[in-house]
């Protein structure tokens, strides 16, 4: 009886800590001293140089992503960065390779990449998706699971593969939805426009 008690104590207890382990939503995400109240974050994500990220109201960042923002990324409102993305603003790859043991004594070292990375309004990113330094998403656009983008991509594009490409326009999905529910056009034209 007693080692039965023991046993589902244990068990109980093995289970709370595994709770604990999984990644939770934080809800009115705290940022830079800053409550923004309709974002949400991932515990899972991991942000460096959190104090060249900025974030708009209704953002939504999902698991066990990396966001590398010492060059600066700008988030837009209603954003939506899926699962196990990397968003980088520095590339140093090509540098390590060129000097080998001395890059960490190299001064500004040549093939170090770096730059700003904006994503518009409404932008969907899916799962998977690495998006380089100096990149630029316009507003309402999607990104394919897998996706490697770098570079500028117009508003409402669709976006897919390694290199990214544009494949298409959002607002041809969107017009389906709308001709079917004419009532949501004013609350899309009040950030599509």
């Amino acid at each position: 009886m007693i080692k039965q008690i023991i046993r589902n104590f244990l068990l109980k207890l093995r289970q709370s800590r595994l709770r604990k382990m999984e990644p939770q939503m934080i809800y009115s995400y705290k940022h830079c001293g800053r409550i923004i109240t309709d974002t949400r974050v991932s515990s899972s994500t991991v942000i460096n140089n959190k104090e060249n990220l900025e974030l708009a109201e209704n953002v939504f960042i999902g698991h066990y992503n990396f966001i590398e923002s010492s060059n600066g990324i700008s988030l837009g409102e209603g954003v939506q960065v899926t699962n196990y993305i990397s968003i980088l603003t520095h590339s140093s790859h090509i540098s390590v390779r060129l000097y080998g043991r001395e890059y960490r004594n190299a001064k500004d070292p040549i093939g170090y990449k770096k730059g700003k990375v904006t994503i518009g309004a409404y932008s969907f990113i899916g799962p998977h998706s690495t998006i380089l330094p100096n990149t630029s998403i316009g507003k309402g656009c999607l990104v394919s699971a897998y996706s490697m983008l770098k570079g500028d991509y117009p508003d409402f594009s669709i976006i897919s593969g390694n290199p990214a490409i544009v494949i298409g326009d959002t607002r041809s999905i969107d017009l389906e939805y709308l001709e079917l529910n004419p009532t949501l056009k004013v609350y899309y034209d009040q950030w599509a426009k």
